[in-house]
């Protein structure tokens, strides 16, 4: 709010911005460049965003209501002070000839003494006013934050189709942390404005009750002030994408760094990742310091608009209380208001600002949520933060597999690598196995057949119903999938495993994934902290951690994409033997390994893309050239 009068309270979470501040932080953390957004005919951004947060707004109405009537009176009550102030010396002007003619002042007295307690009265209550618009104004700010992150989140973890995320995880979080407060932060340019346009108007017409001319000078080079920011709008949204996009190369950097420390020191490239780092930090430098540069310069601009102000009163003011023009009263009238509309007139140029830089993170939370319908991030959904959530059944209606059809599935990465019309069939308790060379579409085919990347074309039938999305209906606990590079939470063992699970399925999911004599050796058994991305697991035990997770939960279909490529030939043998004998599950099986081989009921056979055999091993072992030099391939490297 107001300078000097704005108390900042240690407060739990990101501590809300001071109301009429210019910025948050001077070097605040963003990400990355977006692409232009692709929807036919956008409106433009300024009223993109004005729609947008009026649908953020309207979601506790009463609320922001409540906030705009506190907010209103805490910036409206100066103006009655300064008023009571004024009045104080109009009357002592008036008694001041009368007790030099010896008439009598006790009414003038009187009157002045009214006024100065309806100073004290009005400055007292401002007080109170001001505690309940503070206390109003936190709640409508997290509530409004709360419900923009739970609309990112809902989205990204619900929606219908595959959900790639259009750049780097370390950017999608910074998203979810700057620009929506960003967002929620340019709620305080509505519940001041109104309040502060009031006291404007108020305190122009007071002033031009007594000196029109003085107060067009006045307001001159106020207004020039609000179309100097107007006409530094591109800069501003240009100056802070540049600077998020800054901030997003090293953000990106420092997380990739974290997952290849091993290969750096085993290359010893660390002179070379250093400055790497150095590099690009001096890029964000640069960046930022333009886009905070341009911040203080409006700032500055702003400082000196209000120190002309005050001198042209002070200078005009002045030469007319010498000629008698203008009276003392009037004078304090003048000096009482004008600080505080000076301020507000500075507002107002600062909001333009703010306006472009919120219209720079809604564009860019959008192009997190790729095709979510437009309002999506501003949608109304409950967010409890006084009351906890109902709780709700998420498991799909389980339907068992009897089969699984999959008819013309293409699919292909931007690069064109890819899968093209695959055809096959899985029925209930068979282990199938997809082999091939490296790039001929094994890990494309799993994950366009689970929904995890886009479909060019075909169908994918479960009991002979077709499945229109399949990222949504191939779960548990129809499906289940471990990925060949299984991502791990920075918690325990234990947590990692069971995920949500029922904690009776831990024991048995440990054995059937071998994990056990591993389990016995850590120092805290499933208490032990995996570390970032299970840095502190080998990876033959983070692909074990995986398969555990994946059987915690009873799937009618097991995925597996190439997750014995870090074990030895014993330890997957055990997998596999623990698999069959205790569960009766259909296995689909990305892998060129013996071990899966050998027990395959089917071997389907991709190169380049395509499906060019399936059948047992000794079928294509007999008739195809490209499984036979596989397989001498994988006994080559047994034998080695």
């Amino acid at each position: 709010m107001v300078s000097g009068e704005w108390l900042r309270l240690p407060l739990p979470g990101p501590e809300p911005p001071s109301l009429l501040s210019t910025s948050h932080s001077p070097l605040p953390t963003a990400l990355s460049a977006e692409p232009p957004m692709t929807t036919t005919s956008p409106p433009p951004a300024h009223d993109r965003t004005f729609a947008l947060s009026r649908r953020l707004f309207t979601y506790r109405p009463g609320l922001f209501a409540f906030n705009l009537l506190m907010w209103g009176m805490v910036h409206a009550a100066p103006a009655l002070l300064t008023l009571a102030v004024s009045g104080v010396f109009r009357h002592l002007e008036e008694a001041d000839p009368l007790r030099s003619a010896g008439a009598p002042i006790d009414p003038l007295v009187a009157a002045a003494w009214v006024s100065v307690g309806w100073f004290a009265f009005v400055r007292l209550s401002r007080f109170g006013i001001f505690y309940g618009a503070f206390v109003a104004w936190i709640e409508l700010w997290y509530t409004l934050d709360a419900l923009v992150r739970r609309n990112l989140l809902s989205y990204l973890l619900t929606a219908r189709g595959s959900r790639r995320l259009p750049d780097t995880p370390a950017e999608a979080v910074s998203r979810f942390r700057d620009d929506v407060d960003d967002v929620a932060a340019y709620t305080e340019v509505w519940v001041d404005g109104w309040g502060l346009v009031a006291y404007c108007l108020i305190a122009v017409t007071l002033m031009a009750r007594v000196d029109p001319i003085i107060t067009a000078l006045v307001c001159t080079p106020l207004l020039l002030m609000i179309v100097f920011v107007q006409r530094l709008s591109p800069k501003i949204r240009t100056y802070r994408r540049r600077m998020r996009e800054a901030t997003a190369r090293v953000t990106d950097f420092i997380g990739e760094t974290f997952g290849a420390v091993s290969a750096v020191k085993l290359a010893a490239r660390e002179d070379q990742m250093v400055a790497r780092m150095a590099a690009l930090g001096e890029v964000r430098r640069r960046a930022a310091l333009r886009d905070v540069l341009l911040t203080e310069l409006i700032r500055g601009v702003n400082t000196n608009m209000v120190n002309v102000a005050v001198g042209l009163v002070l200078l005009l003011g002045a030469n007319k209380v010498r000629g008698g023009a203008l009276d003392v009263a009037d004078f304090v009238l003048f000096i009482g208001l004008l600080p505080r509309l000076t301020g507000s007139m500075g507002f107002f140029g600062d909001a333009i600002a703010r306006h472009r830089r919120t219209g720079v993170s809604y564009d860019r939370m959008e192009r997190l949520l790729q095709d979510a319908p437009a309002g999506t991030v501003v949608a109304h959904h409950p967010v409890h933060l006084y009351d906890e959530p109902p709780a709700r059944d998420t498991a799909p209606e389980a339907r068992p597999l009897e089969e699984l059809r999959v008819e013309g599935l293409t699919a292909h990465h931007p690069s064109g690598a890819g899968i093209t019309d695959v055809s096959f069939t899985l029925h209930r308790g068979e282990f199938v196995v997809v082999t091939g060379r490296i790039g001929s579409g094994k890990t494309t085919l799993l994950r366009a057949l689970l929904g995890l990347m886009p479909l060019d074309s075909g169908r994918i039938l479960w009991n002979g119903e077709e499945v229109t999305d399949p990222a949504t209906f191939l779960v548990p606990p129809r499906s289940a999938y471990t990925a060949q590079i299984p991502s791990l939470f920075s918690d325990t063992l234990r947590e990692n495993v069971l995920s949500g699970s029922d904690p009776e399925r831990l024991e048995r999911a440990v054995r059937l994934a071998v994990l056990e004599p591993d389990v016995a050796q850590l120092p805290a058994g499933l208490d032990t902290q995996v570390g970032a991305r299970g840095v502190k697991l080998s990876g033959g035990q983070v692909q074990r951690t995986a398969v555990a997770r994946m059987l915690a939960r009873d799937a009618d279909l097991l995925v597996f994409d190439d997750v014995s490529s870090a074990l030895d030939a014993r330890t997957e043998a055990l997998l596999w033997d623990g698999l069959f004998r205790e569960t009766d599950a259909t296995c689909l099986v990305v892998s060129h390994r013996r071990a899966a081989l050998t027990r395959a009921d089917r071997i389907l056979l991709l190169e380049h893309g395509h499906l060019t055999d399936s059948g047992t091993l000794a079928e294509l072992l007999d008739r195809s050239e490209e499984m036979r030099a596989l397989w001498a391939e994988d006994v080559d490297t047994v034998a080695t």
